[in-house]
């Protein structure tokens, strides 16, 4: 199944930004790019214009434009990209969720307007990022140039969900060429004595170091010409050592769960910190579901 990377777009200039993002890495992954846009309100009904009209109202002329034009100046930029539009009745947190039931990928901007009101701060971003069927791409920071040299970062901490985030690392990183920056984080004893947790894992050095080789070992049988780089680190939060290792990354990526030293990924506040706050964009592994 060819699936797209799908991105979400509703004019605003970050989710222009977004768009041109998505259709560098639909190049990059030798895939289509679906440009959609939802314009109902974004908890996904219609407001109608008197109390007797109730059916869905249509898209607008002027979105509909706005979609054929961005799509146009995306292929036209990139000869070979093929790039279709959507507009569907539905808020846009729950279309991109739908959407991804079929895609690649899904990317999303850090800020909206109109259709994407509150992307990446409001509730559509915690709908895709959260609910996602597939990887979820967020593009940040919003006003500031978005990186693209550097390595790829990922946090390691021994959970199922880290070890799939750190399998699509090691392939953004090879599409890149980049290196790929396995990070471990061990809370300093002021940060783990808040962390009394049952079962939790205390990652002294060692089993840090253990982790790291493991991860490592993993990449490296299956991506020998990848050059991996093994960073243990100490902070009062792994939320914390990730957002400042992050300014010298073009991407970051973590996982949809975890425990331990990223306990709660993705539906904490780790990662929802790393989502909001990270100085690159951010890749949120969620593994792929059956296209129904």
């Amino acid at each position: 199944m060819d699936r797209p990377v799908v991105v979400g777009v509703d004019g605003s200039p970050t989710s222009l930004t977004a768009a041109e993002y998505a259709a560098d890495v639909a190049v990059a992954r030798s895939r289509p790019l679906l440009v959609v846009h939802g314009y109902l309100h974004p908890l996904g009904y219609g407001v109608p214009l008197n109390p007797y009209d109730l059916g869905v109202p249509a898209p607008t002329e002027e979105s509909r434009q706005m979609l054929e034009r961005v799509a146009a100046e995306l292929a036209e930029a990139r000869p070979g990209l093929r790039v279709a539009v959507r507009q569907v009745a539905g808020g846009p947190g729950a279309t991109l969720v739908e959407e991804s039931r079929r895609a690649d990928l899904v990317v999303v901007g850090s800020r909206g307007i109109g259709g994407f009101t509150g992307l990446l701060l409001g509730s559509v971003s915690g709908q895709v990022t959260q609910h996602g069927h597939c990887p979820v791409l967020v593009v940040r920071p919003a006003e500031q140039p978005i990186p693209r040299r550097g390595p790829v970062l990922v946090g390691v901490d021994g959970s199922t969900s880290a070890a799939f985030a750190v399998q699509l690392a090691a392939e953004e990183a090879g599409r890149r060429d980049t290196d790929l920056v396995l990070v471990h984080v061990r809370p300093t004893d002021r940060g783990r004595a808040g962390q009394a947790e049952p079962g939790g894992a205390d990652a002294g050095s060692g089993e840090a170091g253990e982790l790291l080789a493991e991860a490592a070992a993993r990449v490296r049988s299956d991506h020998p010409a990848l050059r991996v780089v093994e960073r243990a680190l100490e902070a009062d939060s792994p939320e914390q050592a990730l957002i400042t290792a992050s300014g010298e990354a073009a991407l970051v990526v973590v996982g949809s769960r975890g425990r331990g030293g990223f306990a709660g990924l993705l539906l904490g506040s780790v990662s929802q910190a790393v989502v909001q706050h990270a100085r690159c964009p951010v890749l949120v592994a969620h593994p792929h579901e059956p296209a129904p």
